[in-house]
């Protein structure tokens, strides 16, 4: 046990230094005072836009969550508490990495008496949606945004000349494909029971097993819409402080969406908080779209700082409200 929980600490304390190593080395050479007058110079009405779309994002996050948990599980969670608890969950992701969702879990397990297993599903199905909406920005952005990806594209390898060679090995390719397939289709027969083929095969069963379990629900519909519009809010977030900040203020709402889906990115790496993953990658797109690197940095800085400052404040006020509550007792028979 005491070995487990050492070999727990040294992840967190490892995903922690990578990220404050890749902060570090993004904004050694950045003066201060640039970032200061940038902040100075900020129209903050956007910016206090974007933290008030944040908040009903949270919240609405909250409610969506409450449409999956089952009524006859435990005391019926309401709006209001499931956000509290996302909120906990939330923090608590801040200083371990994907610990958040057992740890909203946990809360209402002890404020409802609902199950971890019941609960614990119901984040999976969340984070598989979520997963889909993910993919689906990613599309949408590059259909807006197809000459940019292209362009980044061309920056890692030669477009002309990678066609113009699989047009004169197609059949080579096919067979190299179908060779593939086979190859994979052999490894998941023949390993069915390894730990690791199980856990893939598990977890897209799981998905698509939940996806189904959707339908079934009493508000599919609100479960969809609020989907999608979490996605929107998301947007809608890294646009108003995008209009905030001078640099950032003529980016065209496609533009700010392939901006967004790097920041999504960055977000899921395994580290606290998105940090340094997420600052890189929105840097790093802002550049390619004409941002001098000091303002995408900045831009960067900007838009993650005042999330991670809502997110201590909301989540620390949760916290403290759910810690107030009694634990939930079964209710004696009669």
């Amino acid at each position: 046990m005491i070995n487990q929980k050492l070999k727990q600490w040294i992840q967190i304390a490892i995903s922690l230094g990578i990220a404050v190593w890749i902060f570090w080395f993004l904004y050694k050479d950045i003066a201060i005072e640039s970032l200061l007058e940038q902040l100075q110079s900020s129209n903050w009405f956007w910016i206090g836009t974007s933290i008030f779309v944040s908040f009903f994002g949270y919240f609405l996050r909250g409610w969506r969550w409450t449409l999956l948990i089952h009524p006859e599980q435990g005391e019926k969670v309401t709006p209001a508490r499931a956000y509290h608890a996302t909120m906990v969950g939330y923090l608590v992701n801040l200083l371990i990495p994907r610990a958040g969702e057992v740890a909203k879990c946990g809360v209402l397990n002890r404020t409802n008496g609902i199950s971890m297993g019941h609960l614990l599903g119901t984040v999976i199905l969340e984070r598989s949606v979520d997963l889909l909406c993910l993919v689906g920005t990613i599309l949408l952005a590059f259909i807006l945004q197809n000459s940019m990806f292209l362009e980044l594209a061309g920056q890692l390898v030669n477009l002309d000349d990678l066609l113009a060679s699989l047009k004169s090995n197609l059949p080579i390719v096919i067979g190299g494909i179908l060779i593939l397939i086979l190859v994979v289709r052999f490894i998941l027969n023949r390993f069915r029971d390894h730990g690791l083929i199980n856990k893939i095969q598990h977890f897209f069963r799981e998905m698509g097993g939940g996806i189904k379990r959707i339908n079934q629900l009493e508000n599919p519909l609100g479960f969809w819409i609020s989907s999608i519009v979490l996605w929107v809010i998301y947007f809608l977030t890294m646009y108003t402080v995008s209009l905030g900040i001078e640099s950032t203020a003529n980016l065209s709402s496609g533009e700010v969406l392939l901006v967004m889906v790097m920041g999504s990115i960055g977000m899921v790496a395994p580290v606290q908080g998105g940090i340094g993953t997420f600052h890189a990658l929105v840097a790093f797109i802002l550049i390619q779209l004409g941002v001098t690197e000091v303002d995408g940095k900045i831009f960067a800085a900007i838009i993650h700082g005042t999330q991670l400052i809502l997110v201590l404040v909301l989540g620390i006020i949760s916290w403290l409200s759910m810690m107030k509550l009694p634990t939930w007792k079964q209710p004696e028979q009669a």
